[in-house]
C-alpha cells in the first residue's frame, strides 16, 4: 500500500488550480477527486444536508457511508445553502480567484439562483464551468435528471449484458457515472489548456446519456457496419473467439484470444494441436462464426487444469488469461501491492490510487474525506477533516 509521505511527493501537475465542487453523488464527485488526486485545490461544498451518498450505506465508517468515502478525498469541505441569498453570496466570494467549479444541479437551478454560466462568465471570464447532468439542456430529454442504471437501459448496454437466451441486465458497477466523471476531468483538462492561449474560460459538459452510448463499441460500429441489432453475449466477445470465460478443475479462467498466433500457442499449451491446423479454427473470422463448437472442444480440452497455474501459464507464453478473481482477491493481488493501487492517508482512509501514473508529477494523497462539515449559510469555513 501507498504510505509516501507527503513531503516526499513533488507537487501534483495541477498544483495551484483551484476548483470548487458543488456536485453530489457520483459523476461530479469523481472528476473531482481525480483533479484533486493530481495537485488541485478542491473544495467540495455540500448542502445543509449533507452529500445524499452519506447515508448510502452500509458499511458506515464513523456514521459515514463508504460509498461516500470512496469518491471524496483530496477534498477540503463545507456546507452552504445555495438557495439562500447567503450562500449564494458565500459561493461568489468562493469563486474569485478559482479556477474551475463542478456541479451536477437539475438544468436550470444555478440559472434561477443567477449562478448559471452567462452570470458566471461575465463576472470571472476565466472560470471553467463544468456540468455533469443527465441528458443535457434540450432536446427530447432536455433536463431530465439521469441515473446510472436508467441509462444503461435507455442507451442499450443493458441489451447486450446478460447471457444468451436470459434477461438483460445492469452492468454490476456505476460504469456510466465513472465514465462521465472521466470525460468530466478530460473536458476540464481540455479548457484549461485552451485557456492558455485565449486566455478565457468556457462551458464544460459531460451528460451521462453521451457518455453512455460513448461505451457501446463495438456494438454500435457492428451495428454500422451490418445493420444487425446486437444481443446478449453473455461473457462471450461478440466479433472474436475464444474471448469467453471457461470453467476449469478450480477457479473459471477468462480466455481473451485475439489472434492466429495465440490461438496457436494456447492450443499448443492444452496440447489440442490439431484444433489451430482445423480449417473451422484456424482463422479469427472461422472461430468466431464457430465459436459454440469450439467452446465445446475447449471446455473439455481445460477441465482437468487448476485455473490459476492455467492462466499464469498462459500469460507468460503471450496468451492473455485470467482467473476471475473476487474483489477482495483483485485488491489483495500481489500485483495491486506493486502497482500502488490501494493507498492509505491517516489512520481511517482505505482507497483506490489513481490509475494515472506520471513520472514527475503522480498522483498524491493528501486529505482524507471530508466527514465533519462546519455549518451552512455565511459562516461556512472549510472543513480539514
Amino acid at each position: 500500500m501507498n504510505t509516501e509521505s507527503n513531503s516526499t511527493r513533488p507537487q501534483g501537475a495541477l498544483a495551484g488550480i483551484r476548483v470548487i465542487d458543488l456536485s453530489r453523488i457520483l459523476g461530479g464527485p469523481y472528476c473531482g477527486q481525480i483533479l484533486g488526486d493530481h495537485g488541485a485545490d478542491v473544495l467540495k461544498v455540500e448542502p445543509p444536508q449533507g452529500d445524499d451518498t452519506r447515508a448510502w450505506g452500509p458499511p458506515f465508517q464513523n456514521g459515514v457511508a463508504s460509498y461516500y468515502l470512496g469518491l471524496n478525498r483530496n477534498k477540503l469541505g463545507m456546507q452552504l445553502d445555495l438557495a439562500s441569498a447567503a450562500g449564494q453570496a458565500v459561493l461568489l466570494g468562493l469563486l474569485e480567484g478559482a479556477d474551475v467549479v463542478i456541479e451536477n444541479f437539475k438544468t436550470g437551478t444555478m440559472e434561477k439562483w443567477g449562478l448559471g454560466y452567462e452570470d458566471l462568465a461575465k463576472r470571472f471570464p476565466r472560470l471553467i464551468h463544468c456540468r455533469v447532468s443527465g441528458f443535457g439542456a434540450d432536446g427530447p430529454l432536455g433536463g431530465l435528471a439521469g441515473y446510472d442504471a436508467a441509462v444503461q437501459a435507455m442507451t442499450g448496454i443493458m441489451s447486450v449484458n446478460g447471457e444468451v437466451g436470459g434477461e438483460p441486465l445492469r452492468v454490476g458497477l456505476p460504469v456510466v457515472d465513472m465514465v462521465t466523471g472521466l470525460n468530466a476531468a478530460l473536458g476540464v483538462l481540455l479548457a484549461l489548456q485552451e485557456r492558455e492561449r485565449s486566455g478565457k474560460g468556457q462551458f464544460v459538459e459531460a451528460s451521462l446519456f453521451d457518455c453512455g452510448l460513448s461505451l457501446l463499441h463495438p456494438h454500435a460500429a457492428n451495428w454500422f457496419g451490418n445493420g444487425k441489432r446486437p444481443t446478449l453475449t453473455g461473457n462471450a466477445h461478440p466479433n472474436i473467439y475464444p474471448y469467453d470465460a471457461f470453467p476449469t478443475r478450480t477457479v473459471p479462467v477468462f480466455l481473451a484470444v485475439g489472434n492466429d498466433k495465440q490461438f496457436g500457442l494456447l492450443c499448443q499449451h492444452l496440447r489440442t494441436e490439431a484444433l489451430a491446423s482445423d480449417p473451422r479454427f484456424s482463422k479469427a473470422g472461422a472461430r468466431s462464426v464457430q465459436r459454440q463448437e469450439l467452446r465445446e472442444l475447449l471446455v473439455q480440452a481445460l477441465a482437468g487444469h487448476d485455473g490459476a497455474q492455467l492462466a499464469e501459464a498462459l500469460m507468460q507464453l503471450g496468451v492473455p488469461c485470467a482467473p476471475i478473481l473476487s474483489v477482495d482477491a483483485a485488491l489483495q493481488h500481489p500485483h495491486t501491492q506493486h502497482r500502488e493501487m490501494v493507498v492509505r492517508i491517516g489512520e481511517d482512509y482505505t482507497g483506490i490510487a489513481s490509475p494515472i501514473k506520471l513520472s514527475r508529477t503522480p498522483a498524491t494523497y493528501r486529505h482524507a474525506p471530508p466527514t465533519d462539515l462546519s455549518v451552512d449559510g455565511d459562516k461556512s469555513s472549510p472543513s480539514t477533516s
